[in-house]
């Protein structure tokens, strides 16, 4: 290491500002005009999705809407990502403060002494003597205050660099604080819609059980009067029992997600309860727009893309460690063997100057360290590219789902309304003795197939119409990226819950 003088070249570098590296320029990601599996397709009632106005209200039931808003305060998985995105925002402010010098203030007092060295022998009037060191010494008190500054001139941009790093690496923690929120949001609507149609398939089982009841009372009159056999007695009683043991098998299903929804609120399932109910018939889907505007409403892209920014800018740092440092210092203070004229003008000192240093061999270290932040670069621009394919992927994925379920559900419709009426005509031939039960069980068993189905259908709906306005980012946009309406900010102003 070498050090020279503050050159004039250095002060002229510094007044022009310079930062090395390159300047971030978003790389081109694979892009589609339009979303595939939309075209042709009109959503029965398409509606907006926002986060910020609480996007799950499309779905217009008030218990959801209740639980949604418990997220934010209540909801651990997300305060941890806040507490993620405050510790990234505080190492922005930590850079930050690297612009300007360090001041520091020193107060110091000690008392010592020394060996003194005296002349003995020699005759009187002669030059000469023995020089030697007496044991005596003579204490002294030493005083000193004084305040100190050093300041790291960026001449080459590397604080500058640093700092752009760590705004982007906020704002990429800032837009996974909110796929972390957005996630859960759809976490909980998810399971509260299955949490429902849970409750319609009981109450399907319900009738179910009740309209089996009614056929084993039918078969049980008949065979007390000698017109059926008994076995026909023994299927209609099969065949109930298990309609009972499906209806309390959804039990289980129903206890697991409202126990998951309980979590998800902040609460220990012991402490929470939601009582059966229905919910919206309509299955709401999101207008999907302009396919390219993904890049911005994506969550996960948008944390992708400032993660790239972030490996850009610590190119300019590696590439900064070429260049000789600056760094000027200075202090000023009294120094005074007593306390009491400490503070007086003829015991001021001071100092003030600068140190320029630049390594002049270090075999290889740091062609190295720009080879690492090259190479992270690349993989975050890859990493980012696939983020943008996997978001297109998730929407047109759900589009396809929502668009082929909107007419098997049709069709399903129309196939339960056809059973349900085949076990009417069946059990009435079974009632005038024109047909076996066998019939009847083959007929209702049928029926109930088919009913479970188009639940289940209505189930893969409710849960594709919240997967794609979650992979449309639920109206969040990046442009709230560091700004008082975004994610964090909001989060950060909400008031904690206290268990």
């Amino acid at each position: 290491m070498r050090r020279v003088s503050i050159l004039p070249s250095a002060v002229l570098a510094l007044a022009a500002g310079c930062a090395v590296g390159p300047s971030y320029h978003r790389p081109s990601a694979p892009v589609s005009q339009t979303f595939k599996e939309a075209e042709g397709w009109k959503p029965a009632e398409p509606r907006d999705a926002a986060s910020g106005n609480e996007w799950w209200s499309v779905f217009n039931d008030p218990v959801l809407n209740d639980l949604e808003k418990q997220i934010d305060i209540s909801n651990q998985t997300l305060k941890a990502s806040e507490a993620a995105w405050r510790q990234a925002h505080a190492l922005v402010s930590s850079a930050r403060a690297q612009y300007f010098p360090t001041v520091g203030i020193t107060a110091a007092g000690s008392r010592s002494s020394s060996r003194s060295t005296v002349t003995t022998g020699g005759a009187a009037g002669s030059t000469g003597g023995a020089v030697a060191n007496s044991p005596s010494s003579h204490p002294f008190n030493t005083f000193e205050a004084a305040a100190g500054a050093t300041w790291d001139l960026d001449i080459w941009g590397k604080i500058r660099r640093t700092v752009e790093s760590q705004v982007a690496n906020a704002q990429a923690s800032e837009a996974d604080l909110a796929a972390a929120r957005l996630s859960a949001q759809a976490t909980l609507a998810i399971d509260y819609a299955d949490l429902r149609v849970a409750d319609e398939t009981k109450k399907l089982l319900d009738d179910t059980v009740a309209a089996f009841g009614r056929s084993l009372q039918i078969t049980e009159n008949q065979y007390k009067v000698g017109v059926v056999a008994k076995a026909d007695v023994i299927t209609a009683q099969t065949q109930y029992e298990g309609a009972k043991s499906n209806q309390l098998a959804i039990g289980v299903t129903r206890a697991t997600l409202e126990h998951a929804i309980a979590v998800l609120v902040g609460k220990t399932p012991a402490e929470f309860a939601l009582a059966p109910a229905e919910f919206g018939a309509t299955i709401p889907v999101a207008p999907t727009g302009v396919a390219s505007t993904l890049l911005e409403r994506n969550p996960t892209v948008a944390a992708a893309e400032r993660n790239m920014a972030a490996a850009n800018a610590q190119i300019g740092v590696a590439i900064a460690a070429y260049f000789p440092d600056l760094t000027l210092s200075g202090s000023y203070g009294y120094a005074s063997d007593a306390v009491s004229q400490l503070f007086r003008a003829p015991n001021v000192v001071w100092s003030f100057g600068g140190t320029l240093s630049e390594t002049v061999l270090d075999f290889g270290a740091r062609t190295a360290q720009v080879h690492h932040a090259r190479a992270a670069y690349d993989q975050a621009v890859a990493n980012y590219r696939q983020a943008v394919l996997t978001a297109f992927q998730q929407v047109e994925d759900q589009l396809a789902t929502l668009r082929i379920l909107e007419a098997q559900y049709a069709v399903q419709d129309i196939t339960v309304k056809s059973a349900n009426e085949a076990v009417r005509l069946t059990l009435n031939e079974y009632k005038a003795g024109t047909v076996a039960y066998t019939a009847v069980v083959t007929a209702q068993a049928i029926a109930l197939a088919d009913a479970q189905q188009l639940l289940q259908i209505r189930q893969s709906r409710l849960n594709a119409s919240i997967a794609l306005i979650q992979a449309l980012g639920g109206g969040w946009d990046a442009a709230t990226l560091g700004q008082a309406e975004g994610t964090a900010a909001q989060l950060a102003a909400k008031p904690a819950h206290t268990p």
